[in-house]
């Protein structure tokens, strides 16, 4: 009997273990974009402690249907934002350039769209750019993340009314409600 008490606690042990590893497995399967709050905005510099471009910040909720839709708003250093419409969903982010006038982003170290969602916990495992969606040359090494918050640079690229891309997002569900 002694032997199967033992072996009993190394079961629990070994059950215990295989919960807490599965535990983060389970909180990143329900992760989600959906109802957070997410505040976006147009930046661009050479040197972010100098930025050329400082747009406006808007802010929602992310749900059903497009979340932004940035217009111009005002010429800095020979910069203004391009037209974009930006739709997300539970683990995606597709911006399109349908309303704009075609045209080259500005040129610079960073040119683009800040997305943040918030929390001082790191949101985002990965991004990957859908390349069957996307028509529009942006890359990973364009994406990037830094806690709740996602940088998409869009430098120097152009566009037209056809352009468009998407964002996979592997989330880890930090700071879900």
């Amino acid at each position: 009997m002694p032997h199967l008490n033992g072996l009993l606690r190394l079961c629990g042990a070994g059950l215990m273990a295989v919960a807490l590893l599965g535990a983060p497995l389970a909180l990143a399967a329900d992760a989600t974009l959906m109802g957070r709050t997410v505040t976006l905005r147009v930046l661009t510099y050479d040197d972010p402690d100098a930025p050329l471009f400082e747009g406006r910040s808007y802010a929602t909720q992310v749900g059903d249907g497009t979340e932004f839709g940035l217009k111009t708003e005002g010429v800095q250093n020979d910069i203004d934002v391009v037209p974009i419409r930006v739709d997300i969903g539970p683990s995606r982010i597709e911006f399109s350039y349908e309303t704009a006038v075609p045209g080259e982003l500005a040129t610079a170290k960073f040119n683009g769209y800040v997305l943040d969602f918030g929390g001082d916990c790191n949101l985002f495992w990965s991004a990957r750019v859908d390349r069957d969606y996307s028509d529009f040359p942006v890359t990973e090494k364009r994406v990037f993340f830094e806690k709740g918050t996602l940088y998409v640079d869009v430098s120097g690229l152009t566009y037209d009314r056809q352009s468009r891309f998407a964002i996979d997002l592997e989330l880890s569900g930090c700071g879900a409600s």
